[in-house]
């Protein structure tokens, strides 16, 4: 059964949706730049702001149900939602995510990545690669007819393999005029359970992997989520479009992001 309130992308909407993404790709790509020890997040969220606007566009974040700044900026334990500040320092050995949503005509782009700041230990980079080898995992399983379950799974899988847990409280979603279209992507799950995917569904896959516990806390800030037991944790995510034989990631980098590429000898 298809879930009629599910919206299914047209070429031309796909094509106007794949503008979005490559911009908010790009963002990050310049953002990673700035991703280094002493550096403060309001800085970056300064830096996407400014840059977003110049492209003629809107960052997503900003005033979304009242979120105060541009793009979210998660440090260690955080495990999403982190609002920049200028007292919040980045220091050498953190992990960092920066969550970037742009607007571009009118359409969505979402795009995250977990940085290194400095040299990180080889706990952090454990983590950091697990989480993205969980993206990967979780996109090579999107095609037609393929269920939502299956996603999840994959990554549960892999991950909890691996001695991590996965956030249940946060997944992807659907997206393209609405930042949050109808369609949630759980990164756990059972395989052959969940909606079908179908051709031209848009939506994220966004998994967040703890070092411990799965489960979180929010803050007094009603936003900032927590690890319970203050492990680390790390996310990376993509926006893509199922296609008639797999899917597209619309928001692909160009090149390696800076201070996010795999270290040199390390293997999963």
């Amino acid at each position: 059964m298809f879930d009629s309130k599910i919206i299914i992308k047209s070429r031309e909407d796909i094509a106007a949706m794949r503008k979005a993404c490559r911009l908010a790709a790009q963002t990050l790509e310049e953002a990673a730049k700035l991703v280094k020890p002493g550096e403060n997040t309001l800085a970056i969220d300064t830096f996407v702001h400014d840059y977003t606007i110049k492209h003629h566009a809107i960052p997503a974040p900003l005033h979304y149900h009242g979120y105060p700044k541009s793009c979210c900026i998660s440090i260690n334990e955080v495990v999403c939602h982190g609002i920049p500040s200028k007292s919040t320092i980045l220091k050498d050995g953190d992990i960092v995510n920066i969550d970037i949503t742009s607007i571009l005509d009118g359409w969505h782009g979402d795009v995250s990545a977990t940085f290194y700041v400095g040299k990180p230990s080889k706990e952090a980079i454990n983590l950091v690669e697990t989480t993205r080898k969980c993206l990967e995992i979780g996109i090579a399983e999107v095609r037609p007819d393929a269920r939502l379950g299956d996603i999840g799974a994959a990554i549960q899988e892999f991950a909890e393999g691996r001695g991590f847990s996965v956030v249940r409280d946060y997944v992807g979603h659907g997206i393209g005029r609405e930042f949050h279209e109808n369609l949630q992507v759980a990164h756990y799950g059972r395989r052959g359970h969940g909606l079908r995917l179908r051709e031209g569904m848009t939506f994220t896959i966004e998994p967040m992997i703890n070092a411990g516990d799965w489960r979180l806390r929010i803050l007094d800030d009603d936003w900032t989520a927590v690890t319970l037991d203050k492990k680390w944790s790390a996310q990376f995510e993509h926006t893509l479009v199922v296609t008639e034989n797999g899917c597209e990631v619309l928001t692909a980098f160009s090149a390696p992001l800076a201070n996010s590429v795999t270290p040199a000898g390390f293997k999963l």
